[in-house]
């Protein structure tokens, strides 16, 4: 992704999480200490924010700025890991225990 094509992406992903919540750009502004016209470009992606704005954007929002940046794939948790090897074939769950054991390997040994 270039940089325009991610202010573009996070830019709709703020506006799509504003408009879930029912808040106008003008809300959103007052609640993040932004002018409106910033909003607004900030959705469109045809500024470059700071970081202070993003974490005040996320602020006004209620939502973490990894919710704001994320494509939307799920993360790997401990939680449900047996529950995505129970969907693979045996072959399958058999390499990525393998991946993990080697990655194990290398990690650094927490009792050094």
């Amino acid at each position: 992704m270039t940089d325009s094509e991610i202010y573009e992406y996070i830019g709709a992903k703020i506006r799509q999480v504003r408009l879930n919540k029912g808040m106008s750009q003008a809300e959103l502004a007052e609640k993040a200490e932004l002018s409106l016209p910033s909003i607004s470009n900030i959705e469109l992606g045809k500024s470059k924010m700071k970081l202070a704005s993003f974490i005040r954007i996320a602020d006004a929002l209620q939502v973490s700025t990894e919710e704001l940046a994320s494509d939307g794939r799920e993360v790997m948790s401990a939680d449900n890991l047996s529950e995505v090897l129970s969907k693979l074939t045996e072959a399958e769950s058999e390499s990525i225990k393998r991946v993990i054991s080697e990655i194990i390997k290398w990690m650094p040994n927490k009792n050094d």
